[in-house]
Parts: C-alpha cells; structure tokens; sequence
C-alpha cells in the first residue's frame, strides 16, 4: 500500500497511533517491545510512521534492548509493553536503568477500570505503583493531552534532569479513542549549558600539592573537559568503573579504574585536595564503607540527593560535569611539576594487576589475548560474570562509554540484549558482548532476535560451569558452597539451533580469528571461552 505524504497525513487518528508519530517526530526512530492483544492499538502507528520496530522475545529482553540502545546512542530507548505481566517482565530493566542513570521511556497499556470490576485480563491491582518502585516516576494519563504531556514530559527530563526511567500506563479504551494531533516538538533548555561560578575551586586546585579527581559515569560526555582540567593542573586521577576511558590508560599519572581495590584507600588519604566529579562513590564504585579521604571532599553533580551522601564532604556544586569542568578550565594555572610521581602510580597499578592475578588464575591472560584481538572501536556489553569482574579492572578502554555493565541493580542476563540494543543504535559499527553461562540462560531467546536482525555480534561466553563468584563468596563467608553448580546446556548446538554460529577455541591462539570471523558473519557468534585453555 502507498504511504501518503506526511503533511497529507490526517490529523486525527487513534491515540495509540499518533503516540507513535509523536514519538517520531521528537526524533525516536526505534522502538523495542512485543505486541499484544492489549497494546495492539500502540502498533497501528509504528509503519506509518517510519519507526523501526525490533521484536523482543521477552519484554525482559526488550527494556534491556532499550537500554543498550540508550547508552550507544546517547537517545531515550524507548519499549512498548502489555498490561500487567508485560510491565512486570519489564521492571528489571527499568530498574536497572534507574541505578545506571539511563534514559528509557516504558510506554504500556493498561486497564480502564480495576477497583470494582475483577478477573479481567492481565489484572493487577496496581500497575502504576508497581512501576513506580523503579523508575523516576509512573502515571497514568486519562486525556489524549495528558498523554503527550507526560511523554513530552519524560523527553525533556531526559536532556534537562539526570536521565532515568519513567513510565507511562496508557488506558486501553484511549489507546483506541481518535484523537487530535499532538503539539508541535518542543524545545528543551539542556543543564549542560549552564556554567557554575567555578574561581574558588580553581584557586584551590592550584595551591594545592597533591590534587586527585575522581571521575566517574556521570562525566562521560564531558570527556574533553575532563583531559583539560587533568593536564593543566597536573593532577593525578582515578575512575570509577563507568568512567573509564576518560584519561587514557596512558597517562602516567591515572591511576586507572581499581578505585574499589582495598588499597586505594591509602592513595586517596595521600591527596591534599579530593574533587569527585559524576559519581554516587556508592557501594557499587568502592565495595568498603569509606573513600578515604584526609581532606573535606569536594563534589560536582547533576543530582543534589547525591551530594550529602559521603562522609566528610565540603564544598559541593549541583552541575553538569562537562559545564562545570569547562568554567573550573578556565581559571586553572598551568602547572609544570607534578605533587604525584609517576613512579607511585605505575607501582599501584602493577600492584593491583598481580592481586587479580592471584585471585583469578589464569584469568587475566585470557582477558588478555581476548583484548589483543579486539579493534580499538568495538563497544562492549557486559554481564555479572568473573570475565567481568576482572576485565572491568585490567581492560584499558579507548574512550569514555565503550563498556556497559549493570553496575548498580546488578541484574544477570543484562548483556545479551543490551548489546543487541547497542548493535542497533551503532548500525555498521562493531559491538560486542560479554557473558557468563549462567546469565546466558537468563535471556538466551533474545538470540533470535540478534539472528533476525543479521547482527554480526561476537556473544563471548565465560562458561565455567558454575555460579563462580558465589561460590568464593561463600567459601570466604565460611559456608559450604551450595547450589553453585549447575548443569549447562550445550551452548555450540543451542547458538545453532537459533540460527547463529558457534565456535569454541581450544588455545588463546585460536581467540583472534574466532573474534575476526564473527566479525564478518551476518549472524551473531557464540564464542565460548572456558577454564581450559590452554597457550
């Protein structure tokens, strides 16, 4: 059928259609969801109006795309759901882009009335306030108005505010009523381009001997900024694991991601001036009770709740890290000598890679020659797994938002669909995924997905058959491991089975042109990678 031109377009539609074209026409150009009989109405729109649909398996794995496509794209992802166990499935994502700062906009149907009618369809007894227990905020519109309010609503927080979640339940009935175009797009004021006063901070950065910044998630698009300020005063800087890439792994004064090795602490005390810029510093970034520091802490952040959240913390700024970083720029006095020596810090760093050495045997040189591999511009999706945990503190990245973890909800089966999300947002551009066996399972259908869509997407599965990480956990709690061991399925047959490639090395030797050829493939890979291999 011919599509007739936009401004022929009618005005008045059913709501659940023209939701689409306003989504559209505010630049979402990809939605992740599953149709249904309840939400059915929210599709009649989507061809029509040039969105690109992408059909999870699981609504789990369709808020997980979102994200991923969120983080690659630097736009709201945003999902379609059902009613009831539609947006249940979804609350996991949606809790993890709550912890993790990511900007995704769940857009689900619900029912009309639930107080006095009962054994309806997907019936919960309160959908909105379910939703709202892991997101910014949930509602409910009664009004087509009402409706592109709040979705205009949750666009302009996403530019404006720190970007996180939010819902929105639309009734069936209003899905299906006609309604009147929405409003024109509207503009939005970014925080980004408001400049605190940043001079006494800079008088301070440059009287002191021993200036460390702490860099974290919240200052990754600052990155320019962030090298400035490093360089001109010749302070020495350390990240959390979201902000790594913003001092290159180069720098001989970066001490580099392992802010939450217990020696740390030490360092952090040895600073005369402690700046942390875009980062909660929660137990997720430190895994000990306290920083450190010796001196008052001085922070910058976009949200003012996370400001008072440290002990021992002074001066404080609710800013955008890039603006903040730009106006503190201009104030700095160039410094030649250095209050750090690039001795201390190459010892530290040398020191925390032979702790993960010893807890990890053999890991770390299988993370290694999987980096060797690896092109400089891949950008990576990681699960709760050892490979991990270990790489997180050893893989130097390229640039700033080149890994994707999970950090802060924690959530196994979080990098299958992440990474299909991001492979979306990056078309013909390389992404990858990392995995563990067990976090594999969790979302092991959105394969088909990743395979309908022809992504050459290398799916690096750690498979040593066990809940690994618990099971030390246990052991150094005194327990007697229990329920940590599992029986896998085949993976090589079941990545067949869904139409995508396997392959498992049998040396470090045969990682590259694995890595290489899955590269090249027009399905996804599954590489699996275990204990036993061997150089």
């Amino acid at each position: 059928m011919t599509k007739r031109p936009l401004d022929a377009q009618p005005a008045v539609r059913p709501l659940g259609a023209q939701i689409s074209h306003m989504l559209k026409d505010r630049g979402i150009d990809t939605i992740f969801g599953i149709p249904g009989v309840h939400n059915q109405e929210m599709y009649r729109g989507i061809e029509e109006a040039g969105i690109q649909h992408v059909l999870a398996r699981h609504e789990q794995g369709a808020g997980f795309m979102a994200d991923g496509y969120a983080r690659a794209s630097g736009k709201p992802g945003v999902c379609y759901v059902i009613t009831g166990p539609g947006v249940l499935n979804a609350l996991t994502p949606m809790g993890q882009a709550y912890s993790d700062s990511v900007p995704v906009l769940m857009l689900a149907s619900c029912l009309d009335e639930v107080a006095f009618e009962k054994g309806q369809l997907h019936q919960m007894n309160d959908q909105e306030g379910a939703a709202a227990s892991v997101t910014d905020w949930s509602a409910t519109p009664l009004t087509a108005n009402a409706t592109y309010g709040l979705i205009d609503r949750a666009l302009s927080e996403f530019q404006t505010k720190r970007a996180r979640p939010k819902a929105i339940h639309v009734p069936i009935k209003l899905l299906e009523a006609e309604a009147s175009a929405p409003p024109a797009t509207s503009k939005y004021t970014h925080m980004r381009d408001e400049r605190p006063e940043m001079s006494g901070l800079a008088e301070a950065v440059n009287r002191a001997k021993r200036p460390l910044f702490i860099f974290g998630g919240g200052a990754v698009s600052a990155g320019q900024a962030v090298r400035d300020v490093v360089e001109i005063s010749n302070a020495a800087s350390i990240t959390t694991y979201a902000g790594r890439g913003l001092i290159h792994h180069s720098d001989p004064l970066h001490f580099g991601a392992c802010l939450s090795r217990p020696s740390s602490e030490a360092i952090i005390a040895s600073a005369d001036l402690v700046i942390a810029v875009g980062t909660e510093l929660a137990e997720v970034d430190l895994w000990r009770p306290e920083l450190g520091n010796s001196v008052p802490l001085v922070r910058i952040d976009i949200d003012p709740e996370m400001l008072t959240s440290r002990q021992n913390t002074g001066q404080t700024f609710v800013a955008d890290a890039r603006a903040a970083l730009e106006a503190l720029y201009e104030h700095l006095t160039p410094r030649a000598d250095a209050g750090w020596s690039t001795e201390e810090v190459a010892k530290a760093r040398a020191a925390w890679r032979s702790e993960i050495e010893a807890e990890r045997p053999g890991l770390p040189l299988i993370i290694d020659t999987v980096r060797a591999a690896m092109p400089d511009d891949v950008m990576y999706f990681s699960d709760m797994t050892g490979f991990a945990y270990a790489a997180k503190d050893i893989w130097p990245m390229e640039y700033p938002g080149q890994w994707h973890h999970p950090f802060g909800f924690g959530t196994l089966g979080y990098a299958l669909p992440a990474s299909i999300g991001g492979a979306v947002a990056r078309k013909g551009q390389r992404t990858a995924c990392i995995i563990g066996d067990y976090g594999l399972q969790y979302t092991i259908a959105e394969l088909g997905t990743a395979v309908e869509l022809g992504l050459p997407l290398p799916i690096i599965l750690w498979d040593n058959g066990k809940l690994g990480e618990i099971e030390d956990s246990m052991v150094r709690a005194q327990i007697a491991p229990n329920a940590v061991i599992q029986r896998n399925p085949d993976f090589l047959a079941l990545a067949k089975a869904y139409g995508a490639l396997s392959v498992q090395p049998e040396t470090l030797a045969d990682i590259a042109p694995a890595l290489d050829a899955a590269f090249k493939a027009d399905v996804p890979t599954v590489i699996r990678l275990t204990p036993a291999l061997t150089a």
